[in-house]
């Protein structure tokens, strides 16, 4: 048998690299995607191939069925194959909670086309190579803010609640071949981010969370990573379920 195979979408930075660069590290073959800028995805590829995987870099906005279905297609005739398909592009827009009018239908169509229907796009299209050689597994990136309703903006809560939901019909609708989980990060360390927010509000972001989070710490993207291996490989019982990797925020008082 060759190498199993994990397909990372969003993968050239943050949380995604880190996944694929676990999984590379552990002996998998991977696909980077990226949906613009292809080369940070090209040296995440270059990392992972640094221990001994293949990699395929292939540019797809899972928001595009069409996108999707030529990803899963490339997969089939490089290798055959997919194990793990770890759902990772999101998207959001910066805007403040009570700041209503900072959101439009069109804000909320955008970022649940790439965080739910995206996601979705992606499991369908794989779903013949993750049951090809059972057990397949899917592993939903969602985050704290379904739970807290927090976040960047109530479009991106809302999206997250949407995705942990999804997860679950997923798991249903794809057991027993294929397990479906998802993690929900906290505050993570990523460039995203702090350009997301800008310096100053990333820094008294960060500071709160560590004073509320009960081991006082933010997330790395590498913490999120082993939980990305451990739904996909390791939690061979698991399904439907939401993984929080949160430093214990959701155990103290917001």
């Amino acid at each position: 048998m060759g190498r199993k195979v994990c397909v990372v979408t969003g993968s050239s930075s943050g949380i995604g690299a880190a996944t694929a660069r676990l999984y590379a590290e552990r002996g998998w073959n991977l696909v980077v995607n990226y949906s613009r800028e292809s080369a940070p995805a090209e040296a995440v590829a270059a990392a992972c191939r640094t221990f001994g995987a293949e990699v395929l870099v292939v540019q797809a906005n899972v928001a595009e069925d069409a996108d999707c279905r030529a990803l899963a297609a490339a997969v089939e005739a490089r290798w055959g194959r997919c194990d793990v398909l770890v759902n990772n592009a999101g998207t959001t827009k910066f805007v403040g909670l009570r700041n209503l009018d900072g959101l439009d239908a069109e804000d909320f169509q955008r970022i649940y086309a790439v965080n739910v229907v995206g996601a979705f796009q992606m499991a369908r299209a794989l779903e013949p190579l993750l049951k090809r050689n059972p057990p397949g597994a899917v592993v939903n990136m969602s985050s704290i803010a379904a739970s807290t309703g927090l976040g960047s903006s109530l479009a991106y809560a809302a999206s997250k609640g949407a995705l942990n939901t999804m997860t679950m019909s997923l798991a249903r609708a794809l057991g027993p071949a294929i397990r479906v989980n998802a993690i929900a990060p906290g505050l993570v360390e990523t460039p995203w981010l702090q350009n997301g927010m800008g310096a100053e509000r990333y820094a008294a972001s960060v500071q709160g969370y560590k004073a509320r989070a009960a081991l006082a710490e933010i997330i790395q993207p590498e913490d999120v990573a082993r939980a990305a291996w451990y739904l996909g490989v390791d939690a061979v019982k698991t399904t439907g379920e939401v993984l929080a990797v949160d430093a214990g925020a959701k155990l103290m008082p917001m």
